[in-house]
């Protein structure tokens, strides 16, 4: 089954302006539809395409990347085991799983100069970072990160109108606890199913949450088959599987420590810079002064980490459980779970601020006379101002490090936001704005689209 994605834009926009020049690299973490995102464009963008699997690649394939010197050959040779026929300027080779074979990724340089056809790669990030010690990268490559899908391409999938959500965003104005209670209950859908297709496709095709959280299981002990490769000792696992935990304790920052039970090393600080590379967690940095552009004031040493996917995150939160029973999730649709779920709400925030392409921000700062913090939960840039954001799950009487901070920045501050359950409102300096509009806060905040292009 095939999903609306809005990477499948920004392919087009590559082959309109830059594909004469570039190939284009699909990167994001594994499962989140790369490879079914480049076959579909090409199907339908081009006359013919050969697509090259590189897990499960022949040798035949292999050893035509062996000597491209004679490049009519390798194309030659190329059409004959595949007997795909190319055509100049309107036929593209796929690539996919790139970063299993580095040196085809080495030979794009030569391929692209040679200008008959045009080439998509995908890789999965973890071992795209890994696999190029032997090999020159190429400078004729560009990149579009590909993230799990975001809630507009949720609703496109389930055959709802996202684009009634904007109109009530921009008409500002509250719409009343019934409606606000229906687009809540079908928000609280995304966050429990999640943007994986797979995960997506069960929930589309009508089966049980049982179902579905048996596929996101079997997603993240993927992500641990891959975190094993390139770390026997499984604390890049731990590490990752610490996270629902930590959010939940409400602290400053992510403490490795927590996750590995014992001393901080330099090892684990390559350990984490892993696990951030594998596209797998989002990584919220601390600045330490909000006046001035967050990349200068970013505290490395002093960071959030967040679950890329909303239902990965919600599995990982049951993930003691052999599978998380339809009444868990029921309850979460309902808002009927016993806990404060403050962190969850925090997390898909965070997902939906970085698909947007915006780096991810948070602030806190030492309360006077008091062993507590104020912390806003994260940045926002709007021009030359900020935008500052706190999340809760229910509530909204409580607001009091986004108070201080509108009074410690009042010069900066664009506004100040607060996210949640509740409807459209303003009171005292601050924006109520329902969890499900976050998006549209975005929209001067950086790209609006869920795949980020980058240049080489």
């Amino acid at each position: 089954m095939y999903f609306k994605r809005k990477a499948y834009n920004k392919l087009l926009e590559w082959k309109k302006t830059y594909s004469d020049r570039y190939a284009v690299l699909l990167e994001g973490a594994r499962r989140v539809g790369k490879s079914t995102i480049a076959e579909e464009f090409a199907r339908h963008e081009y006359k013919s395409y050969i697509l090259i699997d590189f897990a499960k690649a022949s040798a035949e394939i292999m050893d035509c990347f062996n000597d491209i010197s004679d490049i009519n050959l390798f194309f030659l040779r190329l059409q004959a085991i595949t007997r795909i026929t190319l055509f100049k300027g309107e036929s593209v080779i796929i690539f996919d799983e790139v970063q299993l074979f580095p040196k085809a990724r080495q030979a794009i340089k030569y391929l692209v100069k040679d200008g008959r056809y045009h080439y998509i790669e995908t890789g999965s990030l973890i071992s795209i970072k890994k696999n190029v010690k032997d090999i020159l990268i190429p400078s004729e490559e560009m990149k579009i990160k590909v993230f799990p899908m975001d809630y507009e391409e949720f609703c496109w999938a389930a055959g709802q109108d996202h684009s009634v959500l904007e109109q009530i965003y921009h008409l500002g104005k509250s719409m009343g606890d019934s409606v606000n209670r229906k687009l809540m209950r079908d928000f609280r859908l995304y966050m429990a199913v999640g943007g994986m297709p797979q995960a997506v496709e069960a929930y589309i095709s009508g089966n049980s949450f049982t179902m579905i959280d048996h596929i996101k299981r079997e997603i993240i002990e993927l992500y641990e088959d891959d975190f094993k490769k390139i770390d026997l000792s499984g604390k890049i696992s731990a590490m990752y599987h610490s996270i629902p935990a930590q959010l939940s304790k409400d602290t400053r920052r992510y403490r490795i420590t927590s996750a590995t039970r014992k001393r901080r090393s330099l090892k684990d600080e390559e350990r984490i810079y892993d696990l951030i590379e594998s596209g797998t967690v989002l990584p919220c940095y601390n600045s330490t002064d909000p006046r001035v552009s967050f990349s200068l004031t970013k505290d490395l040493d002093s960071y959030k980490l967040y679950i890329s996917d909303t239902g990965l995150f919600v599995t990982l939160m049951f993930i003691d459980r052999p599978y998380a029973e339809n009444e868990l999730y029921v309850k979460l649709l309902s808002d009927k779970m016993p806990a404060n779920l403050g962190y969850l709400y925090e997390n898909v925030v965070a997902q939906m601020i970085a698909s947007s392409g915006s780096e991810l921000y948070y602030h806190t700062w030492e309360k006077k006379g008091s062993t507590h913090y104020y912390e806003v939960d994260f940045l926002l840039p709007k021009g030359e101002k900020v935008s500052a954001v706190e999340v809760k799950s229910s509530g909204t009487g409580k607001h009091e490090s986004l108070s201080e901070f509108r009074k410690a920045y009042s010069r900066h501050i664009c506004d100040c936001i607060l996210i949640s359950q509740k409807d459209v409102n303003e009171a005292d300096g601050i924006r109520y704005v329902p969890v499900y509009m976050t998006p549209f806060l975005l929209q001067t905040s950086g790209p609006a689209d869920a795949a980020v292009m980058l240049f080489p």
